[in-house]
């Protein structure tokens, strides 16, 4: 388990920092209301994405656990940030336009609290947006990478909390249904053959760690044979959801 109050002083610069949050937000525009509205940003951590998306016409809130966290939040969104755990916000049922949770499913062993919560506080009409299947990210985008880990990806990989199928099962009960997704690159943050092999030999890629050492070894060799050891392959393709009550 991260922590996140030790963390948060460092977290925005490992995270792909300011490039990779203007990214996310920009995608989070294309999906939001237009208009006046009341936006809920939930584990906004250190605010660097919720801070795009304050605009004249539009009340944002984020709500994070972290004390250190929020205290960098509150410095991005001055009077616009609260303490609260996702399971139980510190909201009024009904009372915004729009959700937004990125980063946050696949971190939870089980998210239909959190969803239920998000789906308690929308106004009808209102729209949920969040992250899904995070961990393809890395390989939306065809690469020599993508090709060589595929059959250990497909054999092993974990069965995630934000898989898109488990997310509207799980929001289905409560009205919401799908009416828009996009994407948005984790700037500067592809991956080169040597940094997946660097991951791989520390434990760090979960496909891997479940699945045979000889399996493993010889994604291992065919990555280290594969041309410009240093060049990064394609950014990650983060996916957004818009999901409507």
């Amino acid at each position: 388990m991260v922590d996140y109050d030790g963390e948060a002083p460092s977290y925005d610069a490992t995270r792909g920092g300011e490039p990779r949050a203007r990214a996310a937000a920009d995608a989070l525009e294309r999906l939001l209301p237009q208009g006046p509205c009341t936006l809920l940003d939930i584990a906004c951590g250190t605010g660097i994405v919720t801070r795009e998306l304050l605009r004249p016409e539009r009340t944002v809130l984020g709500v994070d656990r972290s004390p250190g966290m929020l205290a960098l939040a509150a410095q991005r969104v001055p009077g616009g940030t609260a303490c609260g755990d996702a399971t139980q916000l510190p909201v009024a049922s009904g009372s915004v336009d729009a959700v937004v949770m990125v980063w946050l499913l696949h971190l939870l062993p089980d998210p239909a609290a959190v969803l239920a919560e998000a789906a308690r506080v929308l106004r009808p009409g209102g729209v949920l947006i969040t992250t899904v299947d995070k961990g393809n990210a890395y390989f939306v985008e065809d690469s020599d990478i993508a090709r060589i880990t595929a059959e250990l990806r497909r054999q092993y990989a974990p069965r995630v909390t934000d898989r898109v199928a488990r997310v509207l099962d799980w929001t289905a009960p409560y009205g919401l249904e799908l009416v828009d997704e996009t994407v948005f690159p984790g700037t500067g943050q592809g991956r080169s053959p040597r940094s997946w092999l660097k991951e791989i030999d520390a434990d760090g890629i979960p496909w891997c760690t479940h699945a045979a050492p000889d399996q493993v070894a010889e994604v291992g060799r065919r990555l280290s044979v594969l041309p410009d050891q240093d060049a990064p392959r394609p950014d990650p393709l983060y996916r957004l959801i818009a999901l409507k009550a």
